[in-house]
């Protein structure tokens, strides 16, 4: 589920911490892009098995929100990554049920 928010051009891409965190079981996760192209958001657990893909496609230049359902997961560390024309950042999230 993609949610948009439209406050101005942003000028960089950037990955939110999110919220709320710890989390039982859903958690929302913002992100901001630039410039249009491909994105991928995508949740690991602590031993890097990837566990969802939070979205993977093309995006228009905006500010979006992500929600993630942890419901079919175990309580523990994970670690959400977005890679987008160049641009690499992971954030932790702690699930706890």
């Amino acid at each position: 589920d993609v949610s948009e928010d439209r406050i101005g051009t942003p000028i960089a891409y950037s990955l939110g911490q999110n919220y709320p965190n710890p989390f039982n079981p859903s958690t929302q996760i913002s992100f901001t892009v630039p410039r249009a192209g491909r994105v991928s958001v995508r949740a690991y657990n602590v031993t890097g098995q990837e566990v969802a893909t939070l979205y993977e496609g093309s995006m228009a230049v905006g500010t979006r929100t992500l929600t993630f359902d942890g419901s079919g997961l175990a309580s523990g560390v994970y670690l959400y990554r977005m890679e987008a024309e160049g641009f690499i950042q992971s954030r932790k999230m702690l699930l706890v049920k």
